[in-house]
């Protein structure tokens, strides 16, 4: 097959997806004697996921000093890249560019003067023309088979590996950071490489809807300020349905390590905050329609820790999935100092 021929197939499949219009071309710029734009690396399509970030990168032929790339990503509409406080993308001295970028089915690069301010989100692509000087899209690669499953407690889970924004800044994963030992524990960890942290996480390979999840996890008292170690749910598909037993001070030593949230957590009644002891501890998620109660329990004298019942905000059943992940937030006053472990020794659901 021609790659003429595989280019109209790709853009008969988007008009027939309901975006008919908004690709230009097939990972380049309109042929012609002006500046054009191609795509050297291209992420894996998916839906539009506020937690997710990979890799694309391209090249530029005849820009001139001054200008740079806009990205957007697609997902029911155009979406400014990486993000909206930071549309641009510079371009290197060897004429190519790199950036992070939400998924989408598509993605497009357009090559903008100076003065050029991007709409944060469009139902069309720019055309070329005054300060767009070209413009550039590609259709998502196929998704990839995930590259490591861990079984945990009679589940499969799956490892991460791609970066992502969560909590406000870059994080990084390595698969290698999550592994079970011979016992059968999990073990998240935290590691330095080069100038950042890298995180661990992984997410249960299948929903499994409302009921009761346990978490039995060993001393979490003597994490940094810094570190984060979440058990929550998440949608990738959407609403995010995310619910979370959070352990961290947020880089405050005095503040308490431990929290209750229902997203949005910006609601004051939608988080509670608690101290976890020293020792081995059991954490309880019981959901049902409409309630979801957490309990925190002591393992070496079975006594409540802490404990809350939410019937305000609680999403609805869907895609979601139990998460567990290990990261260090960015606190300049109290910066991670050390590489830092979690061990999980059981997770159980009862419906």
């Amino acid at each position: 097959m021609s790659g003429l021929t595989l280019c109209r197939r790709v853009i008969l499949v988007l008009m027939v997806a309901g975006v008919g219009g908004a690709l230009t071309g097939c990972g380049m710029s309109k042929a012609g004697a002006g500046p054009s734009i191609e795509f050297l690396r291209v992420p894996s399509a998916g839906d539009g996921s506020p937690d997710k970030l990979e890799q694309i990168e391209g090249r530029v032929t005849g820009a001139r000093p001054g200008q740079r790339i806009v990205l957007y990503a697609l997902s029911g509409v155009w979406w400014v890249q990486p993000l909206t406080e930071h549309p641009f993308t510079t371009i290197r001295s060897d004429s190519t560019w790199k950036s992070s970028i939400h998924p989408g089915v598509a993605y497009a690069a357009l090559l903008v003067e100076p003065s050029y301010r991007p709409p944060l989100t469009a139902n069309t692509l720019p055309e070329e023309g005054g300060p767009v000087r070209a413009v550039a899209t590609v259709r998502g690669a196929p998704r990839s088979i995930p590259g490591r499953i861990l079984q945990f407690s009679g589940y499969q889970w799956e490892t991460r590996e791609t970066a992502s924004d969560h909590g406000g800044s870059m994080n990084f994963y390595d698969p290698a950071n999550a592994w079970t030992d011979e016992q059968g524990l999990l073990h998240l960890r935290v590691t330095r490489q080069q100038d950042h942290w890298v995180s661990a996480e992984v997410k249960l390979s299948r929903s499994l809807g409302y009921g009761s999840y346990r978490f039995v996890v060993r001393d979490v008292s003597r994490l940094e300020p810094a570190a984060v170690f979440a058990m929550f749910t998440w949608d990738d598909l959407g609403p995010s349905r995310e619910m979370d037993i959070e352990i961290s001070r947020w880089g405050e030593p005095e503040d308490k390590n431990a929290q209750y949230v229902i997203q949005p957590y910006v609601i004051p009644a939608n988080t509670v905050r608690f101290n976890t002891p020293p020792g081995p501890l059991t954490f309880w998620m019981d959901w049902q329609t409409g309630r979801m109660s957490f309990q925190t329990i002591r393992n070496s004298t079975h006594s409540v820790i802490a404990e809350h019942v939410f019937t305000s905000g609680i999403p609805t059943a869907g895609n979601e999935r139990i998460y567990m992940n290990l990261w260090a937030y960015v606190n300049k006053r109290n910066p991670t100092q050390h590489q830092f472990e979690v061990v999980i020794e059981k997770f159980e659901f009862l419906p």
